[in-house]
This record gives structure tokens, sequence and C-alpha cells, in this order.
């Protein structure tokens, strides 16, 4: 049987880096896009649809009938999804999407949670340790999106998995994000505006968290799972690190932004379960994912995609 997988997202920072391991793996990829599909993606069959238009979904995943489900679509926008009251708009979307899927004769789900459903004030995330309390209302959706989908996945009987990322960067990321926006500043010959950069966080390479995600598709392991690096790092290491790259280290301004009051000081993912369950670790390393991204921005900056 042909396992076809439908792809929501497909055209945002996590989704389009999909699309090549589904082909890779032999799925027939069906992606969903609300305005732009992508041109230069052969052998993907786009399908337009608005996820939050209940009408669309059910008519969309009637006439695909996928196998598989792998769900992005979400609010993104830097500075508003935290608090956005979309949020509550897309754990419906994403129940319609799931009954839908179920409906039609779908088998194996996975969804992308995120680290904001932990409690930050632990900083150390382990899956089935650390525990869940998110303090904004992108947090607080995921997760009871992730109780509710879970709950109604073991009724149904379906395999269903729940992705939960940590801090990603790679090319076609938001250029309001703080990797993007120092490499911009820096190639452009500005100074790079930085709060002062004592977080530490974990970063994974975007490409290595699609490549997560398709193989915990692929998996029929059910349950929250890490998508993270699992190694800390200090946000002005990586500004710095930025700066050696592009020789722009005395235009780095450290201290300029301010950073709200709650801010975690630390915020690190486990990755053992990902690591030995699921069989995947990441391809890239830090200095070689800047490298990628740095790249990247600069082909795009000259008007090259």
């Amino acid at each position: 049987m042909m396992k076809k997988v439908l792809v929501t997202g497909s055209t945002g920072f996590i989704g389009r880096h999909c699309l090549p391991f589904l082909l890779e793996k032999g799925y027939e990829v069906h992606a969903v896009f609300s305005r732009d599909s992508i041109d230069n993606f052969p052998n993907i069959l786009w399908h337009q649809a608005d996820l939050l238009v209940p009408g669309q979904v059910s008519g969309l995943v009637a006439r695909v009938k996928p196998t598989h489900l792998l769900h992005f679509a979400w609010i993104t926008a830097p500075g508003t999804y935290w608090t956005s009251l979309e949020n509550l708009q897309w754990v419906r979307a994403s129940l319609y999407l799931l009954e839908a899927f179920v409906k039609n004769g779908g088998q194996r789900a996975v969804m992308a949670g995120t680290c904001a459903e932990y409690d930050w004030q632990y900083g150390y995330c382990s899956e089935n340790i650390t525990p869940i309390k998110p303090s904004t209302l992108y947090g607080i959706c995921k997760h009871s999106l992730h109780i509710m989908a879970e709950a109604f996945s073991r009724q149904m009987d379906l395999s269903m998995g729940w992705g939960r990322l940590f801090f990603l960067y790679g090319p076609w990321e938001h250029p309001g994000r703080l990797v993007p926006s120092v490499i911009r500043s820096l190639l452009q010959g500005e100074p790079a505006q930085c709060s002062e950069g004592n977080q530490i966080r974990d970063f994974l390479y975007v490409q290595d968290a699609a490549h997560a995600f398709v193989t915990l598709l692929e998996k029929e392991i059910t349950g929250s799972v890490n998508i993270a690096s699992g190694t800390p790092i200090m946000l002005r290491d990586i500004i710095y690190k930025i700066g050696e790259k592009l020789n722009g280290k005395n235009l780095i301004r450290l201290g300029e932004n301010l950073i709200s009051t709650n801010e975690p000081p630390l915020v690190v993912g486990d990755v053992r379960f990902i690591k030995n369950q699921v069989g995947w670790s990441p391809n890239f390393d830090l200095d070689e994912g800047l490298n990628q991204t740095i790249h990247w921005w600069q082909r795009y900056l000259s008007g090259e995609k």
C-alpha cells in the first residue's frame, strides 16, 4: 500500500525542510499551503486550503485520504504568537483535522508541540520527569491540544507522536528572530542590537529538526518526544560566533535590548529518549549549522533563493 503523507505548514520554517526527507522515505507527499506553494520542489502534490475553515479541511482530507499526517501549521509570528487568540483557533482546527484524518483511514500522525509546555523554572526539560506548566497562551494551547489529541487517538486506535520543539535556527527563519537578525545586520554592515545574552538555550539546526520529525513519523512511538540538540549554549556565545564568522564582532551591541523579567535563565532539552528510542541524533553541530545559515542569508539578500 502506498504511504501517503499530508503535510500542513509545508511552506513554513520546518515543513519545507521535511519534504525532501519524506520523498526519500518513499512517501507520496501531499503538501498544504494557504498562499504560495514552493516552485522548486518536484514530485510534491500541492493543495491550497485554509485549515481554519472546517469545510476546506474535510474536503481536502477526503480527496487525499492520507495514511500519515505531519502537522506543523500554527500561528508563528514573532512577538505575537505567545499571546495571540489565534492559538485557540488552531487548537480547534487541529482537532478537526485529526478527526477528518481518522475518518478517512489515517494510521499514523505526528504533531508539533513545544518546549513552552514545560515548567521552565526547572531549566532542564525531560519528557517524563519535568512538570508540565506552560506560562503562555501559546504553550497552554499546544499542551491542551496534546492532551485532547492523545485521548482521541487512544479511543480511535490511532498511532500519534508529539514532537516537542526547542529553539531552532536555519534557512527561512523569520528575519526578526535572534540568529537571522544578527546575521542580516552584520551582512549589511549595521550594528546588531541584542540583549545581554546571558540566557542559556538549546539550539538545533532546522534541517535536523525536520529529519527528527520524519524519523519519528516512521516509528510507532507514541507520546511526547523532545526534538532538541541537548547542548546548552549561552546566547551571547552564538552572537559572537556569528560575529567571528562575518568579521563583525565590532558591530555587536550587547545589552541594548531589554528582556522580559520572567525570561528563564536556562532551557535545555533532555535528548536521551529521541537518541535511544527513536534512533535519531543531529547531523549538524552549531558551527556547521551557522555556516549553512549564513551562506543562505548571503544568497537570499543578494536576490537568490
